[in-house]
């Protein structure tokens, strides 16, 4: 089996090989589906409002490894989905076995270090981070290496009870190369970051949750329809704001406090030349609903 999980540390491989043998819950998806033909990934628009895109990493025998295929295709469906205007918000989301249990070791191993620096190796797999629209990471089973830091790019991570984060590249005699230094770092603080990079040890979804990595612990089996219920949520409000405020957030995560309050700051007055800032105050105080046409 290509992927982290198969050659990782002798405890992640034992841990894996006893996931691997329960049965597999089907993830339940609404009835209008994308009609593309994917080979790694399924699609789906899911919301009352048919405004909720839901994209499901489909390699079930390599728990989801992401090989170069599976990467161009989220990548793909990431841009369709940013130009589709009907679409609000969207959830990335595996099986309940694995989000994804690291990249395609088979597929990476014969590289060289002049293939990696002349290819930008890993280049392309930032399509996730470069959405405008907002993304919620719904992560079931085991999220390693790759997974984790793909998880970590989406904008909210929600994660079922037994999810596991990890990034065990150590143990294959390399380090993380899509953000797992770097935004583990940021987010649970240098000491716990470090931990995990240099041992490999996974940690359990209420870690997760306590240090900050995931915002939300559900039951497995509903995971992926409250994921879907926030996405609806954040799709009531006007597209336009959501990306402004996506773009501000993202800005403190990677500036330091003085820049991002100038930026933040500009961006509010900037809501001011907005059709939906003058609607949403309008509405405010005539006590409705807003309608917002992301003008």
């Amino acid at each position: 089996m290509a992927n982290f999980a198969k050659i990782c540390a002798q405890r992640a491989q034992q841990v894996l090989q006893v996931a691997a043998r329960q049965p597999q819950i089907a993830t339940r998806f609404g009835s209008t589906a994308s009609t593309s033909n994917w080979e790694f990934i399924k699609t789906e628009v899911q919301g009352e409002k048919q405004n909720v895109a839901v994209i499901t990493l489909n390699r079930p025998k390599a728990l989801n490894a992401l090989c170069n295929g599976l990467m161009k295709e989220l990548s793909t469906a990431l841009k369709q989905f940013g130009k589709d205007k009907n679409i609000a918000a969207i959830v990335l989301t595996g099986s309940e076995k694995a989000f994804a249990a690291g990249a395609d070791i088979k597929e990476m191993a014969p590289n060289t270090y002049s293939q990696c620096i002349q290819g930008n190796f890993l280049n392309d797999w930032t399509e996730v981070a470069r959405t405008q629209k907002p993304i919620i990471a719904a992560v079931n089973g085991y999220a390693l290496g790759g997974g984790c830091e793909l998880a970590m790019m989406c904008d909210i991570l929600y994660a079922g009870d037994k999810a596991k984060f990890g990034q065990p590249e150590i143990a294959l005699g390399t380090i993380p190369g899509a953000g797992g230094t770097q935004r583990l770092t940021r987010v649970v603080g240098k000491s716990k970051a470090m931990e995990m990079c240099l041992t490999g040890n996974m940690i359990n979804a209420q870690e997760a949750e306590k240090l900050g990595l995931a915002s939300k612990v559900v039951p497995a089996d509903q995971l992926v329809a409250e994921a879907v219920k926030l996405a609806e949520k954040i799709g009531t409000h006007s597209n336009l704001i959501v990306q402004l405020c996506k773009e501000a957030v993202n800005t403190a995560y990677e500036t330091t406090l003085q820049e991002g309050l100038k930026f933040e700051r500009r961006t509010f007055h900037a809501t001011f030349s907005t059709a939906d800032r003058k609607e949403g105050m309008k509405a405010f105080v005539e006590k409705r609903p807003a309608n917002f046409t992301n003008e």
